[in-house]
């Protein structure tokens, strides 16, 4: 049985990179699209059936997530990450405590998120920008959510470690099973039984319930090694070394959820003094946040199929396959990319129009933002893929620059200072700046590590 998981693991460095890349890299995506679903289904029935402050209570309520987002990322691809490169080295004994470590912490983690968002909802939720009209509306449903955090971080966690684990298309089925769940239960809960933004709220739980549900009936049938309820108790050794491969992509997501956090409190100040007043934008800059999670959840779910290459066969010093791993992911993502420019460019009324009515003003405020503010999605697919690749080759301070550059780095500054010049339009017009650096970043590190990395 070893020998058949050892062979099974060194396909990675064997089959075609084209081949391989797709088996990998199309559960991934399917994956983190289903993660996206989760928010964007619930944004498209509350829309339609609580309406705009439901819209702007989901945005309030976003940071949250990206923060139960950020836990799971950190576990669970720094321990796929470290996973990968053990198993490639041939430390099998290493790469089981590895394993354990992540699913432990993952548990642990969950947990503490939950009671902290318990304690502390109203306080958390003023701090992420809710306008008296909006308070209640996300109070409601961050109230409920909140049960769900343990569920929802083991299995966005769990997720990257079962697919290094050589499962990828189990682990595509973990997310997918609580999504069509989460479809099925919002037009249910919302419109058959009437229970508003609280019903989209429970559906999501119950969806995260059933997909961690999964995850725990695969931990026994764990293929390349062999995980037992000791090996879940946390070695500090092990923690570290997950963390230090995990922080790029939990950098990123928690760089994102400062940047909502000020975004949400930058546009209620300005939105006061426009003619567009504060919940029009808020409400706008949830439902663009979450189509472009669609299009991310695609590069990410690239970036992470990728990661198991790039971490297998950068431990084994076979460089060259390293190099065509990023060619293929990039090519792939840019094309995807271009074509998501272009529907944000063609269509943006009709996608807002997706997620409810609303006055001309809200409409006109929201072709403007996705067609300013999301100028630069041509390029934006090169950054998470690149900050990806050094966190998987190990080179994890390179990868967390990368994931703090575009949200942290250049966008927050930029989404505080040019409104005091321009009024609400300074966040629109921050974005395309920060895209196009954090974009123009990637392609000159990345092009400096291929020319140190060995022929």
């Amino acid at each position: 049985m070893g020998q058949v998981q050892a062979s099974k693991q060194e396909l990675l460095g064997t089959e075609p990179i084209g081949r391989l890349l797709a088996r990998f890299a199309i559960p991934a995506v399917i994956s983190m699209l289903v993660s996206a679903l989760y928010n964007i289904v619930d944004q498209i029935f509350i829309g339609q059936g609580v309406g705009m402050y439901g819209n702007a209570a989901t945005n309030v309520a976003f940071p949250l997530t990206t923060l139960a987002t950020s836990l799971g990322l950190l576990l669970g691809i720094g321990g796929a990450s470290n996973f990968n490169l053990e198993m490639g080295r041939g430390n099998k004994e290493k790469a089981q405590k590895i394993a354990g470590t992540a699913f432990g912490s993952l548990l642990i983690s969950g947990i503490l998120i939950c009671v902290l968002a318990r304690l502390f909802l109203k306080p958390l939720i003023l701090v992420f920008g809710a306008t008296p009209q909006v308070l209640d509306y996300a109070m409601d449903y961050v109230g409920i959510t909140s049960f769900g955090m343990p569920f929802y971080i083991l299995t966005v966690g769990a997720n990257h470690l079962i697919r290094a684990d050589g499962s990828p298309t189990y682990s595509m089925g973990v997310m997918v099973s609580g999504a069509v769940v989460n479809t099925i239960l919002d037009p249910l809960f919302i419109f058959v039984f009437h229970m508003g933004i609280g019903g989209a709220a429970w559906a999501t739980v119950i969806g995260q319930v059933l997909s961690s549900v999964l995850v725990f009936v695969y931990l026994p049938r764990f293929k390349t090694v062999r995980l037992t309820l000791k090996g879940f108790l946390p070695s500090g050794r092990c923690l570290l070394a997950i963390t230090s491969l995990g922080a790029a992509s939990c950098f990123n997501q928690l760089a994102m959820t400062a940047t909502q956090i000020v975004m949400n409190n930058v546009l209620r100040y300005y939105g006061e003094g426009s003619v567009y007043g504060s919940d029009i934008p808020l409400a706008v800059v949830g439902i663009v946040a979450k189509v472009n999670m669609v299009f991310m959840a695609i590069v990410i779910g690239i970036s992470q199929g990728a990661q198991p290459i790039f971490g297998f066969n950068y431990g084994a010093e076979r460089y060259k396959r390293v190099r065509a791993t990023y060619r293929y992911a990039g090519t792939v993502a840019t094309v995807i990319a271009v074509f998501a420019f272009l529907g944000f460019q063609i269509f943006p009324r009709q996608i807002t129009s997706l997620f409810g009515s609303g006055e001309e003003l809200y409409y006109q405020f929201s072709i403007q933002y996705f067609r300013i503010f999301m100028l630069c999605t041509f390029i934006n697919g090169l950054q998470p893929l690149t900050a990806n690749f050094f966190t998987s080759i190990g080179k994890s301070t390179r990868g967390i620059l990368l994931s703090m550059t575009r949200q942290l780095i250049f966008l927050i500054p930029l989404v505080i200072i040019f409104p005091m010049f321009m009024g609400i339009d300074g966040v629109i017009y921050a974005g395309p700046v920060a895209d196009g650096a954090a974009g123009i970043l990637a392609v000159y590190m990345i092009w400096k590590e291929f020319k140190k990395m060995p022929h």
